[in-house]
């Protein structure tokens, strides 16, 4: 038997891919909300927050770019 890994990706891999994946998800229910009940009160302050605005896009841009360098980083083998 060979002792060489079947598996495209090691295990540091994975769990690098799995965090930036939660990271993006994070920014994405970061994102969310910001509507009103009544469809006649517009809520600028809460739609256009700190959080929706800078925060949460820059959570998922940084979560892509965690996933990408889970995917080019290189086994030791």
């Amino acid at each position: 038997m060979s002792s060489e890994s079947k598996y495209v990706f090691g295990k540091k891999n994975i769990i690098i891919i799995v965090s930036g994946v939660l990271i993006t998800f994070l920014g994405f229910i970061l994102m969310m909300g910001g509507g009103s009940e009544d469809p006649n009160v517009f809520n600028g302050d809460e739609l256009f927050s700190a959080r929706r605005i800078t925060l949460a896009p820059l959570l998922v841009i940084g979560g892509y770019a965690i996933v990408i360098f889970g995917i080019m980083k290189k086994n030791k083998a």
